[in-house]
């Protein structure tokens, strides 16, 4: 934990180093504010503003939480089938594999054409982000179970059924958080997509108005609060993951 605060306070100062760089660049060369705004100008903007923009992140905030929520059920779910039915696995993980391949900027308008512009095609945009990598993490965690403990509860008479819950679900616990963490992040950028595409709140409405009206700044606290929400989703993961891998690493002491 010590090494970790460490590191965050490292990260923190670096982060504070470039902010001054850039504020002092900005002054230096008079860059126009509709072009590249300070440091200064965005954080101006963001304390006037939060008015305006707090329906909008609050609109991105619920929507992110609830694909995450489905994209990852549906993830571990969809894990589970493949690894407990083999000869499934044989036929759709390639497909899994290929689905990736297609551009979420290209598939988002079809949904759209096919579902409208209300909460589902939204919710199908994010949960194909998140999924992906809750199963390929949880496949991997059940795999990588200890062969000698699997065979030792087959010889103690343990049901295949047994086997799954007592033995390789918790085993794959560090595994599926992973692929969690991964998910939380990808979700903000899921629901941004799909509010470019069509939606009258979110972050990603309120990005493409300050676009169209060359607000800069505006983008830019678009842009902040879409890493801190990204962050506090992750945070939420890895604070869930020390409470549960934890408790069952003391239990099993």
């Amino acid at each position: 934990m010590r090494k970790m605060s460490m590191h965050g306070g490292r990260s923190l100062f670096f982060l504070l180093f470039l902010f001054i760089l850039w504020e002092l660049l900005i002054r230096l060369t008079e860059t126009p504010k509709w072009l590249l705004p300070a440091p200064s100008d965005v954080l101006k903007e963001a304390a006037i503003g939060f008015g305006d923009f707090y329906g909008h992140l609050l609109s991105t905030i619920s929507l992110s939480i609830l694909g995450l929520v489905i994209g990852c059920s549906v993830g571990l779910l969809i894990s589970i089938i493949l690894h407990r039915l083999p000869k499934v696995n044989e036929v759709l993980y390639p497909l899994l594999i290929l689905s990736q391949n297609i551009p979420t900027i290209v598939l988002a308008p079809l949904l759209i054409i096919w579902f409208g512009f209300g909460l589902l095609p939204k919710l199908i945009i994010i949960s194909l982000v998140c999924f992906f990598p809750v199963v390929v993490a949880s496949m991997d965690g059940f795999r990588q179970t200890a062969p000698e403990l699997r065979h030792y509860m087959k010889m103690i008479g343990a049901t295949n059924k047994q086997l799954f819950w007592k033995l390789e679900l918790p085993h794959a616990l560090p595994s599926i958080f992973s692929g969690l963490k991964i998910a939380a992040t990808y979700s903000v950028m899921g629901a941004v997509i799909s509010e470019w595409l069509g939606a009258k709140k979110g972050i990603g409405v309120y990005m493409t108005l300050a676009q169209s009206s060359f607000r800069i700044d505006r983008v830019f606290v678009a842009i902040g609060f879409i890493m801190l929400l990204s962050v506090g989703l992750f945070g939420v993961i890895r604070l869930a993951e020390k409470i549960m891998v934890k408790g069952r690493s003391e239990e099993k002491k």
